[in-house]
């Protein structure tokens, strides 16, 4: 159910509503606008990079898990909602709430993702990891919906972006809070505190965070892995940003046509992860991201040389299948090769990674549409590199002997 809220924000807010309300009004088309959205993100996820591993060790340390979502869970919903307030030239006001409301998600997402290794057996991981993320991407639907809703009577009345994009910002937030109420209810934290949890705030943090580097031979797979998640990860951040941007500036699309665009994406990356989740365990953790890669390749390849909707249709609905199967496996991977007692520690070491190529991906399609003048065709090619790489990378990861030393780890 917490797949299902927070996937409101980052549908309706990162990928097919704000992005380009930000670029096309707040930002008034500039020809830096795109840098700048994808800057604002970059200083958001670096944000969370330095904090992901503390907060992750210290909810680990204290048995924190669950009152640390609940700030964070707090903390999105009413930016989120303040964004509503962010319109024509208002800009640093809009960069603020964006940055700041992508912090707590972030943040939220890396610590929902340590509960899973306490719902589900070593075996089960990639299978439990798709129903959350297939019903995730059912939650991006409701919000996406509610707000194509609100878009088309608005439209009918004769209002402009600038009436009806903040009043999605609201409807957005208040479907994340109600939503992630059974969270909260139901759950329990598993966990339990740690020897050394009343010495401080942040030093046992630091400690375990120190003490995990030292480690890191003993990881070997799962630091390869973590290098694959950031190469690849940055494409997929690439398209998560800036789909609705893309579809806009490069294909026509107008804020309807975008938002019913994503509508149909997220119902195939449901079944993506739905589907791949499916057969994960049996097919192996590498295989199924193995076969994401590819089609993510296909995917950039369809898009670049698209130049009617019915063929950017394809290579959207190509990218949600890999999109759902992509996010599902590495969240089952890392959790598969992480010691039985830093997991939270460890997740928030995978939103590191995710939070760094989060940066990378996007940055990088931001320089490359602004030095080549606006070709964002040309953009989406270079950001595509990163799914190559990532296919290299993991070429090298030996998922038994990760597992096995995962096992073994002293406790």
């Amino acid at each position: 159910m917490y797949d299902f809220a927070n996937s409101g924000y980052t549908t309706v807010v990162i990928t097919a509503v704000f992005n380009a309300y930000f670029v096309a009004v707040v930002a008034g088309n500039a020809p830096w606008a795109t840098l700048a959205w994808t800057a604002t993100l970059a200083v958001s996820y670096a944000l969370v990079m330095i904090t992901g591993p503390l907060v992750g060790a210290y909810a680990d340390q204290h048995a924190a898990k669950k009152p640390l979502l609940a700030a964070t869970t707090l903390g999105c919903v009413g930016f989120t909602a303040a964004l509503a307030y962010a319109g024509p030239g208002r800009l640093a006001l809009a960069c603020v709430l964006v940055a700041v409301s992508n912090f707590f998600y972030s943040t939220g997402e890396n610590l929902i993702a340590a509960f899973l290794p306490e719902l589900a057996r070593g075996k089960a991981l990639g299978k439990v990891s798709g129903w959350g993320w297939s019903l995730g991407y059912l939650g991006g639907l409701v919000a996406l919906g509610a707000c194509l809703a609100y878009v088309t009577w608005a439209q009918g009345r004769g209002e402009t972006a600038t009436q009806f994009v903040p009043a999605t910002m609201v409807i957005t937030a208040a479907i994340f809070l109600a939503a992630s109420a059974p969270t909260f209810a139901m759950p329990r934290e598993r966990a339990v505190p740690q020897p050394g949890a009343g010495a401080g705030l942040l030093a046992p943090a630091f400690a375990r965070v120190r003490d995990t580097i030292r480690q890191a031979a003993a990881f070997t797979d799962l630091a390869r892995f973590l290098v694959c998640l950031v190469c690849y990860q940055a494409g997929v951040q690439a398209v998560v940003a800036l789909a609705a941007i893309y579809a806009e500036q490069a294909m026509g699309f107008t804020t309807r046509d975008t938002i019913i665009l994503i509508l149909a994406v997220n119902v195939t990356a449901a079944v993506g992860a739905f589907g791949f989740g499916q057969v994960q365990d049996r097919l192996g953790h590498v295989r199924t991201i193995a076969l994401t890669l590819v089609g993510w390749i296909l995917t950039v390849a369809v898009a670049w040389w698209a130049t009617t909707r019915p063929t950017f249709w394809l290579a959207a609905n190509l990218a949600g299948l890999c999109l759902g199967a992509s996010q599902s496996a590495g969240r089952a991977l890392v959790g598969y090769l992480s010691p039985r007692d830093r997991r939270a520690e460890f997740f928030g070491l995978w939103g590191l990674a995710v939070k760094l190529s989060s940066i990378l991906g996007p940055l990088t399609y931001g320089f490359a549409s602004w030095l080549s003048r606006g070709d964002h065709r040309l953009a989406i090619l270079i950001t595509g590199v990163y799914f190559v790489d990532g296919l290299a990378v993991l070429a090298t990861i030996d998922v038994g002997r990760g597992r096995r030393a995962a096992l073994k780890a002293p406790r």
